[in-house]
């Protein structure tokens, strides 16, 4: 067919969205003779590769990730590092706890008073002035008490003198070690909540406190402290269900595997094993968040427990809360019938979408080494997490101690400077404010390094997401360019050169890394920009009102749809450098062009494909959930016996359901990336050949008879 023949979409697409491919007898798939693109770009990125690796091997060399594992006195000294006059003493000690609820507390993330590292927790009451009382008559006493008081601290010092040094505490309650910290040792009796048999007790300067204002002034603490504990405890879960873990991701691997080679023989009727495998599922969870829902609404809880005192994490609590689960059931009841609804309304373009999925099973079974790539794509991602962690850590590591000037009461006008430990008590700012301290902050410098630390950190951040969009682009091009080379074989697969998926990934690296990075540069930046907005809404939370909400929630709205215009941009872009090597910017054009001369066929099928694909990873992330609950949640004793020892069941479970979905993802990606590639090269197939002897479509007949069923313009005149 010559270029008049086949008629367009609608009479003005092809003087607006260029000139329909012509017929070209040398063209045989992907251009071989090609050049490098976009090389300002290339090199760009390349340079910020170096002054990534420079920015990481700089902060190596100043940081110490060991400061965030090991709690830290005032003096700036670790609590139990070998080598150091503390390495037996592990535990952190506060001077007086009830100042934790002062307003500095959250301002500072400190809390106001003197911390240091001791080898024990107290056992039981006692104030200094009573310490001292007893002091003469038993010198035990006092061998104690200075456990918990400086190395410099004397027991014949006055309270008032003992206040102004801040040598000792004035008062010790019994406390038990949590998260390396002496916490006080809160119990209930009689549903009372008590510490050492008491509700009241003595603070050393002659107030009386409750145990309330103790529970409270620990919140504060733990308010800093939840993150550390929820991941301490969920370690432990890791160190306990690894294997298991180990045992669920592989299982789901074998599965996703068995549903892509089923998906070439039988893609009908898989099809209907997905909508009734996610529909049972779902369906299960309705009906166990019901079973759930009931059980409490008939026996609620009165019990007094740890999470009532908020001294450990509250996250378990939210399990046992009728009102979680019923809102777990009525989300996934409306999952339940949106899925129904769709599948009711996309019925005639889910044929197609089969159709494509079949196409796309001979490409990957003529292609195998496709089914090993999402493998290759899973290391390097994780090489940049790793390397982008790590080098946050020691970022946030790097320097010398930082203290600064905290005082109790927060009404301090020095609060927040820079001072000196060793010579704060003969300042004029100790004087200026009575009660004041100088106590460690953070870890940091005055040098240039020290300085630049927050934008090292932005820096870090960025070129993450960079390189991450850039592994997945890099992937993306791969696997286009060797699907592309599969379509445009007219005896398949003898027309299919060697190590198609090979080839196309040394071009995308040789030719193509500036139009890659280029593409995913625009992607990084509209990451960056909404993980800045979710900063700045973190920020100003408690000053936002009604409207500054609405215009939060509808940049979001605008910045979600764009990053998922540009990526499905991106893609076809992709597709069309892998085809005919041309730069970022033209291939993009060509690519949108070409849609848009045939919108009416990307409207079939649209993202109907990538639902039944989308039904297939919640089939397989599905399956491996329902299974690791129960076997979890010990209600698969025949089969196996799950671990015992588990302080949050769903850190395991969670972890195979979501590690299950990105394998799965990783396995349909490339049918994903199939279809998409075999449905632009079937765009252009139709615009430069006719189905003549001399002009054969390259294009399988059942996709050719299901597209000219569903588009009349697509038959030939």
């Amino acid at each position: 067919m010559s270029n008049t023949e086949e008629p367009a979409d609608t009479p003005s697409e092809e003087e607006d969205f260029g000139d329909p491919r012509t017929y070209d007898p040398d063209f045989k798939g992907p251009v071989a003779n090609r050049s490098c693109t976009d090389v300002l770009c290339c090199m760009i990125f390349l340079l910020c590769i170096i002054g990534y690796i420079v920015l990481g091997l700089v902060a190596w060399v100043h940081g110490d990730p060991r400061r965030a594992a090991y709690p830290t006195d005032s003096q700036g000294h670790f609590c139990g590092q070998k080598g150091t006059p503390n390495e037996n003493k592990t535990i952190l000690f506060y001077f007086n706890l009830l100042r934790c609820t002062s307003p500095s507390m959250m301002l500072n993330l400190q809390c106001p008073t003197t911390q240091i590292c001791v080898s024990k927790c107290p056992e039981k009451f006692l104030t200094y002035v009573e310490m001292q009382l007893l002091y003469t008559k038993d010198k035990s006493y006092w061998e104690d008490y200075r456990q918990f008081c400086k190395t410099t601290a004397k027991p014949a010092k006055s309270l008032t003198q003992l206040l102004l040094d801040d040598d000792c505490p004035t008062a010790i309650f019994p406390s038990k070690p949590f998260l390396q910290r002496c916490f006080p040792d809160f119990s209930t009796k009689n549903g009372t909540l008590t510490i050492g048999s008491s509700m009241v007790f003595q603070d050393g300067n002659g107030k009386t406190r409750s145990v309330i204002e103790l529970r409270d002034a620990a919140n504060g603490i733990n308010k800093l402290l939840d993150a550390k504990s929820l991941g301490l405890k969920v370690f432990e879960d890791y160190v306990t269900t690894w294997y298991w873990i180990l045992i669920g991701l592989t299982i789901a691997m074998f599965l996703s595997w068995i549903f892509l080679i089923l998906l070439r023989f039988i893609a009908g009727c898989l099809f209907w094993v997905f909508i009734i495998g996610v529909i049972g599922i779902i369906g299960y969870g309705i009906w166990y968040c019901y079973q759930e829902y009931t059980k409490l609404q008939e026996h609620p809880s009165s019990v007094l427990t740890i999470y009532d005192i908020g001294i450990q994490t509250s996250i378990s609590m939210y399990f046992e809360l009728k009102q979680t689960w019923f809102t777990f059931m009525i989300i996934l009841c409306i999952i339940e019938v949106t899925v129904i609804l769709m599948l009711i309304f996309l019925r005639n373009r889910i044929r197609v979408a089969i159709i494509l999925l079949k196409e796309g099973s001979k490409a990957i079974g003529y292609i195998p080494s496709t089914l090993v790539y999402p493998a290759l794509t899973f290391i390097l991602l994780s090489i940049c997490i790793c390397y982008w962690v790590m080098t946050a850590v020691f970022l946030a590591t790097s320097g010398v101690p930082v203290y600064k000037v905290i005082a109790p009461e927060g009404n301090c006008i020095h609060e927040n400077q820079t001072c000196d430990p060793e010579m704060f008590n003969t300042t004029e700012i100790a004087k200026a404010c009575p009660g004041a301290l100088c106590s460690f902050a953070f870890y940091g410098g005055k040098s240039l390094y020290h300085q630049y630390i927050p934008t090292f950190h932005v820096y870090n951040l960025f070129v993450f997401l960079w390189l991450i969009n850039f592994v997945i682009a890099l992937g993306q091009c791969a696997l286009a360019g060797a699907f592309a080379t599969y379509y445009w074989a007219m005896r398949k697969p003898d027309d299919i050169p060697r190590y198609p998926l090979f080839t196309s990934f040394g071009r995308a690296i040789r030719y193509h890394t500036g139009s890659l990075a280029f593409g995913s540069l625009i992607i990084a930046l509209i990451q960056m920009f909404k993980i800045i907005l979710e900063y700045l809404d973190h920020r100003l939370k408690r000053t936002q009102n009604t409207l500054s909400k609405f215009l939060k929630c509808c940049l979001r709205c605008c910045f979600w749809c764009l990053e998922n215009a540009i990526k499905f941009l991106n893609r076809n872009a992709y597709i069309m450098i892998a085809i005919y090597g041309r730069n970022f910017c033209r291939s993009a054009k060509d690519a949108f062009n070409l849609l848009m001369r045939n919108v009416l066929k990307v409207a079939v099928t649209d993202e109907v494909t990538y639902f039944v694909l989308f039904l297939g990873k919640i089939l397989v992330a599905g399956s491996i959930g329902v299974l690791a609950f129960l076997f979890f949640t010990q209600r698969l004793p025949v089969i196996a016996q799950g671990p015992t020892s588990l302080n949050y069941y769903w850190v395991p479970l969670l972890t195979v359901i979501f590690g299950s979905y990105l394998i799965a993802h990783g396995f349909f990606s490339v049918y994903a990336m199939c279809v998409e590639t075999i449905f632009i090269c079937f765009l252009e197939d139709l615009e430069r050949n006719d189905g003549s002897p001399a002009r054969p479509y390259y294009v399988s007949q059942p996709l050719l008879k299901i597209f000219q069923k569903e588009n009349p313009q697509t038959k030939k005149q």
